[in-house]
């Protein structure tokens, strides 16, 4: 059986039911009034209260109370769990070697016990970040200008790493420094910075901002020093990449 689930089941059902998930691999998910103890690093008690408990088929235990984001109680991957029934009261322990950990789990009610054996290889992909916004504009330079030609990413200078180093269709040196929110005045700070680890080339050195938009002040600033805004909002697909309007205009 791939998946089961049981309210308010007698402390042998649940027992079963746990104890099936666990040899099965399975992720076990409990609501119940329960107290936990923990020995190991530390020691400490938590007394009873009504929780959520995760059991995860890769080791990982979890108590969750219902506020806050974090377990109160957990144990890492690669735990031994097993559960035990004693004078009627169904207990559940987690165990990790190195270091030495140990959790114990009373429950003294169970309102909901399931299992499923579900399959999930995926990991998880995330995109909207200055580097999904480079490789986009590697990709597709004209959202720039039309005839920029990247030529170096995270190139080194003394004041940091300039996200993308190109040319324009006359030759010119670009330096482009890229935020994926509002840009504002201590991004063309940081710009400016960039530029001046130029300031003994020949030729004139053009700075771009790219951001999805920028603050007033920021703007200001930018063209106090000469400096350039482009627009462009942060990539939100993924690995299977849509066609792209260019605006290039």
């Amino acid at each position: 059986m791939k998946f089961i689930s049981l309210e308010s089941p007698s402390p042998t059902d649940c027992f079963k039911i746990i104890d099936t998930g666990i040899r099965k691999r399975a992720l076990i998910i409990l609501l119940a009034c329960c107290q936990a103890t923990y020995e190991g690093r530390a020691r400490s008690r938590l007394g009873f209260g009504e929780r959520m408990i995760l059991i995860k088929p890769d080791g990982s235990f979890l108590i969750h109370q219902d506020r806050k984001l974090d377990p109160v109680n957990w144990q890492p991957p690669k735990s031994r769990s097993k559960v035990s029934m004693k004078n009627g009261v169904v207990f559940l322990e987690s165990v990790r070697r190195i270091p030495q950990e140990h959790l114990k789990v009373e429950l003294k009610e169970v309102h909901l016990v399931s299992y499923y054996q579900c399959q999930d290889a995926q990991e998880l992909e995330v995109c909207g970040h200055e580097k999904d916004m480079g490789e986009l504009i590697w990709k597709h330079p004209e959202l720039i200008e039309k005839g920029f030609r990247p030529t170096v990413r995270e190139y080194s200078t003394s004041k940091g790493f300039i996200d993308i180093l190109g040319k324009d269709s006359k030759g010119q040196l670009m330096i482009l420094e890229l935020k994926s929110r509002k840009a504002g005045t201590n991004a063309v700070k940081q710009l400016k910075r960039y530029l001046n680890d130029f300031k003994d080339d020949k030729k004139e050195v053009r700075g771009i901002l790219v951001a999805p938009s920028i603050t007033e002040d920021a703007l200001e600033l930018l063209e106090e020093n000469n400096l350039e805004f482009k627009s462009l909002e942060p990539p939100n697909e993924l690995k299977n990449e849509k066609k792209i309007t260019l605006d290039l205009f």
